[in-house]
């Protein structure tokens, strides 16, 4: 009885230590809405460039003619495309975890959550302007690798401060974004996959190993 007291005393001793050194109210909800809102959004981006594809384009450009335009309409529809599906998904992942902490008791920005930001945004924000540059270019063939690469490398490097599914899912995103480098012409389907269907899985699995069970309030 006291080796069983001891062993629950320990436990709850590391789970308050991980909540003063890791975010762990992230919410597989979230992963799992992101993931769809992604499909969607691969599907819109699909049948804009079919629509405004032509025969033997370049598919770095879509076809789009070598930089940026005012009258490039497919430009600016895969930009409003991207924007819309990041605003959502980043909506979503703020309710759904705000919730989470809400009943586990952790705060969505105390430390632990300001460090797993700060670890994210450095990437995600290089990402994002260069992303940026490839449309102003006129190269939105590369975006779909270079999301996947940029968002790999955030997950992989944040992941020490939060569920450990993160770093595996940052290392599929890379993988993933390695491949579409070198296969281009299936970009949009790599990036549907590694921002969708992985975000679809591993949010499963985390609400499936983290949230089915009663929750604890932080003490």
């Amino acid at each position: 009885m006291m080796e069983q007291d001891h062993t629950k005393e320990l436990a709850h001793i590391r789970g308050l230590m991980d909540r003063s050194t890791r975010f762990l109210s992230l919410s597989g909800l979230s992963g799992v809405v992101a993931g769809v809102v992604a499909l969607g959004g691969a599907a819109l981006a699909h049948y804009h460039i079919t629509r405004a594809s032509i025969p033997d384009a370049d598919i770095l450009t879509y076809g789009t003619g070598g930089g940026y335009t005012s009258a490039d309409d497919l430009l600016i529809q895969l930009i409003v495309d991207a924007s819309g599906v990041l605003g959502v998904a980043l909506l979503c992942s703020w309710w759904f975890t705000w919730r989470r902490g809400h009943k586990t008791g952790q705060h969505l920005w105390d430390a632990s959550a300001r460090r797993l930001m700060i670890n994210m945004i450095v990437p995600l924000s290089a990402g994002g302007i260069f992303c940026l540059a490839l449309f102003y270019y006129g190269l939105p063939g590369l975006v779909p690798p270079a999301t996947l690469l940029f968002y790999g490398l955030a997950l992989f490097g944040a992941s020490r401060y939060t569920l450990d599914e993160v770093r595996w899912l940052g290392l599929s995103e890379l993988i993933l974004g390695v491949i579409a480098i070198f296969w281009i012409e299936q970009g949009l389907l790599l990036w549907a996959f590694g921002f969708g269907v992985l975000h679809i899985v591993y949010g499963g699995v985390m609400y499936w190993r983290h949230e089915r069970g009663p929750v604890t309030r932080e003490a």
